[in-house]
């Protein structure tokens, strides 16, 4: 099955690092590229930092997954750049974060019970 057909959310985990931090920016509404980035690198401190080609690769194949759509409907026309595209989480793409945050909630147990790190 291709996964832009696909309805599991585990059939797309685990998520790259940047695929992550992308649906994470995604999660609280709609925004652009340069928005996504600028989250992304505010969230976590500036220890990740998307550059464009990396943004726009994952975004495309987002899209084709069917985790993210773009927006048809824009900001007003004074507070809007024309360039820019704006994209959102779909129901799925809701769905495969969270599947890959509560992977991650997982091994963050293991680790706690094997000693590699404090709890937190």
């Amino acid at each position: 099955m291709s996964r832009h057909r696909q309805t599991d959310p585990e059939g797309f985990i685990p998520l790259t690092p940047a695929v992550f931090e992308i649906l994470l920016a995604l999660a609280d509404g709609e925004r652009h590229g340069y928005a996504i980035m600028g989250d992304v690198r505010e969230r976590t401190g500036g220890r990740i930092t998307l550059r464009p080609g990396t943004l726009y690769r994952a975004i495309s194949r987002l899209l084709e997954d069917g985790l993210i759509v773009e927006m048809s409907e824009r900001p007003a026309a004074d507070e809007d750049d024309e360039r820019r595209r704006y994209y959102a989480l779909t129901v799925l793409g809701r769905r495969v974060a969270a599947a890959e945050a509560a992977r991650m909630a997982e091994l963050v147990r293991s680790a706690h019970a094997k000693a590699l790190i404090d709890r937190v």
